[in-house]
């Protein structure tokens, strides 16, 4: 039991399963307002479940194949890979099981959704290559975390037209803009290893830029889409709360100086997702 223990740990350490804060609210979000806010708790746990498991096997993926990387980056000594916790074999295996996790629980929902799942799917799993090959990677993420309000949304019963075309640009504009900041940091080690980001394209100082940009076009995006869908001022103060979060986070960023660059600011980062979902539902009671 020790070591199934110590193995357990090691893999919820490898996915950063805490992360899941930045993108199973989203989902929640897109299954309240196309349920008109009532989803139902059943739909609500296959939600859960097969967002998990998505992102999991999403994680587990993107690590196993930056492994080359991984054990030459000074930030990631400690990754259980890196370290020996964790095999490939072991990675392999832990991604087939989240992966029937996901599949099971889709089964669970709407027919709809089991069909969708590949289209879903298929941002993740191109992701970890995106980098080695353009510096669009962040898009490519951003559209990769929309797929979780697009399945929430889905899975309540909500048809695909322009809401949740909207949902899901405002939520891929968040991510996507602040991989971008995440990602100036590792600018040397990129060029080192002939990777692909904004800040090695454009520089740090246009790719902080950008991400403001793309994080405005977020917050403006949100509101339309509020407007659109009639929601009531409740709503709005969520809005109001995440772009607080943001202009708080551009300010405290730096390109000359990472030390603001922390867990905590990372985390922060979920505010804006717990934020948002908590006044979606509050607007609907």
């Amino acid at each position: 039991m020790t070591k199934i223990n110590r193995l357990l740990r090691a893999h919820i350490k490898n996915v950063a399963i805490h992360h899941t804060i930045f993108d199973l609210p989203f989902a929640y979000v897109g299954a309240i307002l196309a349920s008109g806010g009532d989803p139902g708790w059943k739909v609500l746990i296959w939600i859960t479940l097969a967002l998990t498991g998505a992102r999991c096997a999403a994680l587990a993926i993107d690590n196993l194949v930056d492994f080359k990387y991984d054990k030459v980056h000074p930030r990631f000594t400690k990754r259980p890979m890196v370290t020996g916790d964790l095999s490939k074999r072991d990675a392999v295996v832990f991604i087939a099981v989240c992966a029937v996790i996901m599949v099971y629980s889709a089964v669970q929902l709407p027919d709809i959704c089991l069909k969708l799942l590949p289209v879903a799917a298929f941002p993740s799993v191109i992701y970890p290559f995106m980098k080695r090959i353009t510096c669009l990677c962040h898009a490519v993420l951003g559209v990769a975390i929309a797929m979780a309000p697009a399945g929430g949304w889905i899975a309540a019963g909500g048809s695909i037209d322009w809401n949740l075309i909207l949902l899901c640009s405002a939520v891929g504009l968040w991510i996507g803009s602040f991989d971008v900041i995440y990602g100036v940091q590792d600018i040397e080690f990129d060029i080192s290893q002939g990777l692909h980001s904004m800040a090695v394209s454009v520089g740090a100082v246009n790719a902080f830029r950008l991400a403001a940009i793309g994080h405005a076009m977020s917050i403006g995006t949100f509101i339309w889409l509020g407007i659109r869908m009639g929601l009531n001022y409740l709503y709005f103060i969520g809005i109001a709360v995440a772009a607080c979060t943001l202009i708080y986070q551009h300010r405290i960023a730096d390109y000359r100086d990472f030390s603001w660059l922390t867990q905590k600011y990372f985390m922060r980062n979920g505010i804006v997702s717990i934020a948002i979902l908590i006044f979606t539902f509050t607007s609907f009671l």
